[in-house]
């Protein structure tokens, strides 16, 4: 039983190694001349306590694996800048962990800014290499391009120059960071495709399914903003796989289905359930977008949902309609299920989910608390000038700002001020207010609450006071638009 427990040690070492082994390890000896043997190569600086490489590291590892094998290759390498790689991190700018940049022939090229998931890392470096659009030369090149690609491509077929040949290479240089192009004008490329002047957007094969064709061909103008529509809206299909590098593609009104999808461990699975899917969704073509979402990759969004998700239940389902509002199926799922919630989705049958937390039994504190079911009431309805903070209960600059609210709140009681804070990680943040870290203040003056203002000055009482001053819509009781405090003279 020993020798058993330290095999099995020793074989999950090794496969946590395996995983790695497409990454080059440079260091500061080595990685001038290592990085100059590559045509491309991006190179993440990182040190090992960071959490945010140590998330990305098994990410990088499954992009490496696909790139390496790319046509032109493209090299990912890590560099350690605690260890051995200290003096080419300092060389090279690094302030921060994890950073990326893209190098060619060993010549520092730009910064990497895409995504930090694996498919969205192959996608975006194969965008980095080579031309536009890919020439195919045979039947070969054009079965091995097809073969290669997880998702769908549009391949122009082009016996001689033309309108829609300027179109569509125009269409791929603006898109070679999502989409995979080729193009051909070989005689026997052109035969087997049946057409010498035609678009084709080419669908994955492990997508194939009988409620919508493996292949589109375009049939509108020569023109390179008709040909980007058309690609948008076949790109995906009836029921796109979606996932985090993509999820910013699919528009709402949408559909989400959320299960275990895995075309690598699982494909009969996944293609099981995304069957059912595409059977309803074929009967709301153009009128509700549909997708599919692994619910390990998405559990914050079902969290944001109110949908708890165990792994062996059945898909759930969640939707966003036109105006961004939230629906959850609450019945099991069943295709007749699915279509009677898309049907009451339409027709405005359903209620909107929010996430909210209780509305308070009331407001003591000089800070007025909102939550989702009482925004209206208390921020947008109020009739007043509102300062309002979205929060998260354990933000460490939130803490801090507490005691200064509350004093700012006490200090214009009198105004026609309200002064409103909302724990943003428990309730829904609705309407104009973007929220994207903590904390974020807005400026809703009572008659523009459609058009709030983000509020970037200083965190101390005066700095609050002497914005809202100048900033109100009626001039406050108790200062003067500069913000200094007006003289109160006192009866005898």
């Amino acid at each position: 039983m020993h020798f058993l427990k330290i095999f099995a040690v020793v074989l999950l070492a090794t496969c946590a190694l395996a995983k790695e082994e497409d990454v080059l390890d440079l260091m500061d000896h080595d990685f001038d001349s290592r990085l100059a043997e590559h045509d491309t190569a991006l190179v993440m600086f990182y040190a090992p306590w960071c959490g945010h490489c140590k998330r990305l590291k098994p990410e990088y590892a499954k992009a490496a694996e696909d790139l390496i094998r790319n046509d032109p290759p493209v090299a990912l390498v890590k560099v350690d800048c605690t260890e051995g790689g200290k003096e080419t991190c300092n060389k090279n700018s690094v302030s921060g962990y994890p950073t990326l940049k893209i190098f060619r022939n060993g010549e520092f090229s730009q910064d990497y800014n895409g995504p930090r998931e694996a498919n969205g890392i192959v996608k975006y470096m194969k965008a980095q290499v080579g031309p536009a659009s890919k020439e195919l030369k045979s039947v070969a090149d054009l079965e091995k391009f097809l073969a290669a690609e997880k998702e769908s491509v549009v391949v122009g077929f082009f016996e001689k120059e033309s309108d829609l040949k300027t179109a569509f290479l125009q269409l791929a240089n603006k898109l070679r960071e999502k989409v995979q192009f080729a193009h051909s004008s070989f005689a026997a490329v052109l035969e087997k495709q049946g057409t010498t002047d035609g678009v084709v957007l080419f669908r994955p094969a492990h997508l194939k399914n009988k409620f919508e064709d493996a292949s589109v061909t375009y049939s509108g103008k020569a023109d390179s903003a008709d040909l980007n529509e058309w690609v948008t809206k076949n790109f995906y299909g009836l029921a796109g796989v979606r996932k985090g590098d993509n999820q910013r593609e699919f528009k709402n009104p949408l559909v989400v289905v959320y299960y275990g999808v895995d075309y690598v461990k699982n494909p009969k699975g996944t293609n099981y359930w995304r069957n059912r899917v595409l059977k309803v969704a074929k009967n709301f073509e153009g009128k509700v977008n549909f997708a599919i979402s692994p619910s390990d990759e998405f559990t914050h969004e079902l969290n944001e949902f109110g949908i708890e998700f165990a792994q062996a239940d059945k898909p759930r389902v969640a939707a966003r309609d036109a105006n961004d509002k939230k629906y959850v199926l609450r019945e099991e799922f069943s295709v007749e299920a699915l279509e009677s919630f898309v049907n009451d989705l339409l027709e405005g049958n359903l209620e909107a989910y929010i996430k909210s937390e209780p509305i308070p039994e009331s407001q003591d504190g000089p800070v007025v608390v909102a939550v989702a079911k009482n925004f209206d009431d208390v921020v947008t309805n109020n009739g007043k000038d509102t300062l309002i903070e979205f929060y998260a209960p354990w933000c460490g600059h939130c803490k801090k700002l507490a005691p200064t609210f509350d004093e700012l709140a006490e200090k214009l009681k009198d105004e026609d001020v309200s002064i409103v804070k909302m724990d943003a990680t428990a309730n829904d943040v609705t309407g104009p207010f973007d929220v994207r870290g903590f904390p974020t203040l807005y400026w809703a003056p009572k008659d523009k609450k459609s058009s709030p203002v983000r509020y970037e000055g200083g965190r101390e009482v005066d700095d609050f006071v002497k914005y809202i001053a100048k900033e109100a819509t009626n001039e406050l009781k108790g200062w003067d638009r500069s913000g200094n405090p007006k003289d109160v003279k006192t009866e005898l």
